[in-house]
């Protein structure tokens, strides 16, 4: 069975457990707290040296770590990553926009506003910077999808999980959604797709 360690409240963790609930993946969830600093452990450590989540263990024993890369090897052969050549390069490029143009803004300044104490104090010479170019990527999101339900055609993609995860939770990072109306109808959207569950979802058993 695939086992995943992840954070409860983390973004990219999410994007993990959302794709295993979306796709009915059986797996096992190991909480890993940042914040109280389990991922610095000797143990956690021995299994990902860079100390991240999330980390999925595969049924053979192999470990992936990355958001992104566990996406793509989840979705290989199912709808939700493209055979066809440019489809597939649509998918990939929104999956490098939020990993460059959108996670280090708006993702960073939700962990670091909403989760981490005294985040504000520690990182606000960040602050302006997370704002201007956190509003510009939800501009550039806003003009692709008053054109098209989703980011890479008119079904949803890993592009689509790598993305709703930390622009649904917007606001916990002062990014105010109201100017942004085809944003928030995909985040309205995606959240009806089978198989959604919300950042704060965790199996009691496996799905």
């Amino acid at each position: 069975m695939l086992k995943l360690y992840s954070m409860k409240l983390s973004a990219n963790s999410y994007k993990a457990r959302l794709i295993l609930s979306l796709l009915g993946h059986q797996f096992q969830l190991e909480e890993v707290d940042l914040l109280s600093g389990d991922n610095r452990t000797p143990a956690y450590l021995a299994l990902n040296p860079a100390g991240q989540v999330p980390l999925l263990v595969l049924s053979d024993g192999r470990i992936l770590p990355e958001s992104g890369a566990i996406l793509h090897y989840l979705a290989e052969g199912t709808a939700l990553l493209p055979d066809e050549r440019f489809a597939r390069a649509e998918v990939l490029r929104w999956m490098f926009f939020e990993q460059h143009s959108h996670d280090p803004f708006i993702g960073q300044a939700r962990f670091w506003l909403h989760l981490v104490r005294g985040g504000r104090e520690l990182k606000q010479n960040l602050l302006e910077e997370w704002e201007d170019r956190g509003y510009e990527a939800l501009r550039v999101m806003n003009s692709h999808l008053a054109a098209h339900a989703f980011f890479a055609g008119e079904a949803p993609s890993v592009a689509d999980i790598a993305l709703y995860a930390n622009t649904h939770l917007a606001d916990e990072g002062g990014f105010d959604l109201a100017p942004f109306p085809a944003v928030r109808g995909w985040i309205e959207r995606f959240g009806r797709q089978p198989g959604f569950v919300p950042i704060d979802w965790a199996p009691e058993t496996a799905p």
